[in-house]
């Protein structure tokens, strides 16, 4: 305990961060106790900023600061594949490797029973009814929706529920292919990614 509540109250909001424990708070708030005033400032309306001036796409659900994101709102963007991800930061990762240039659909969350979460706190409702809604005669306007979700238990029981949500909607379903990462040392790889990397291998 510091004994100074201010700072105990700083530590204490810092520590629900993800990913930052008691000590890692603590080192946080000791700096920005040793920083000017004018970064303490900078910081608060910084977080005050983001707050008030960015949302929700209404179309993918991804983070902007405009009526809906760049990436709905450009037309050189290929309508037919939809990517789903997990949280808005997936985004990122996909598009760094250049490698897709559909459309993009966000979950915020999998599925997780031991954290509470079920399919009915998740951006699945929103999912099917932009699949439904994108038909052209007899013809889903989606063809193809991607699965891009961590390789962990949660991504998998997620993938599984949306595959069988989707059955007979007429749109390919496929999942970013899992298994040995590049550059990578075959003696240091686990049981589990050896396994999915076999399962995923391709012919050359």
């Amino acid at each position: 305990m510091l004994n100074i509540p201010a700072l105990e109250k700083l530590v204490h909001e810092l520590s629900r961060l993800p990913g930052i424990g008691p000590k890692t708070a603590q080192r946080l708030a000791y700096h920005i106790l040793k920083s000017s005033e004018n970064y303490a400032g900078q910081l608060s309306e910084s977080i005050k900023r983001v707050q008030s001036e960015v949302h929700t796409c209404p179309s993918c659900f991804n983070y902007t600061d405009r009526a809906i994101c760049k990436y709905c709102e450009d037309p050189h963007r290929h309508n037919e594949m939809l990517c789903l991800v997990e949280e808005p930061s997936d985004i990122v990762r996909i598009e760094s490797s250049g490698a897709f240039r559909g459309r993009y659909h966000v979950l915020h969350g999998v599925i997780s029973p031991l954290e509470g979460i079920t399919a009915k706190d998740l951006r699945i409702a929103e999912l099917v009814r932009k699949i439904d809604s994108g038909v052209e005669g007899d013809t889903p306007t989606i063809k193809e929706v991607i699965f891009a979700f961590d390789a962990d238990l949660e991504g998998d029981t997620t993938s599984l529920y949306l595959a069988k949500i989707l059955q007979g909607k007429g749109v390919k379903i496929s999942r970013i292919a899992h298994g040995i990462p590049m550059g990578s040392d075959i003696d240091f790889i686990d049981d589990r990614t050896m396994n999915r990397a076999l399962e995923n291998r391709v012919e050359l």
